[in-house]
């Protein structure tokens, strides 16, 4: 299984962008899913997860509000819609599976298991 992010870009402060991360394999629809982002000479840090069904979704604080992450199991693929983009929402955007999919969705790095490319988002102000 691969992940592929896409739909990066530049916008300005206040605009949206939609990322997807599509996944090949016939298993994505049991995978837990998340996204992170990471700054040049940062830590990479969890913006939002949601669980293998879709009825579960954790947010960082920092987007909780402005961002929403969904899924289409039908299209293997996993989506984060960010709205009120900020200029500190400019970094490499990551999503990641992790492919044990049971329990709670995680915000830890750790969890996860399987990574995609990362894409990137840079907002002006």
């Amino acid at each position: 299984v691969q992940l592929q992010a896409s739909g990066g870009g530049l916008v300005q402060a206040g605009g949206s962008l939609r990322l997807s991360c599509a996944a090949s394999g016939r298993t994505f629809s049991s995978y837990h899913m998340g996204w992170f982002r990471q700054v040049p000479g940062k830590e990479r840090e969890f913006v939002a997860a949601i669980r293998w069904s879709g009825g579960s979704t954790v947010y960082a604080d920092s987007v909780k509000g402005r961002f929403t992450i969904s899924r289409d199991n039908a299209k293997n693929t996993v989506y984060l819609q960010m709205n009120s983009l900020k200029p500190e929402d400019t970094a490499v955007y990551y999503c990641a599976a992790d492919k044990l999919g049971t329990g709670n969705v995680r915000d830890r790095e750790y969890a996860y298991d399987l990574w995609g490319q990362g894409t990137q988002v840079t907002v002006s102000s």
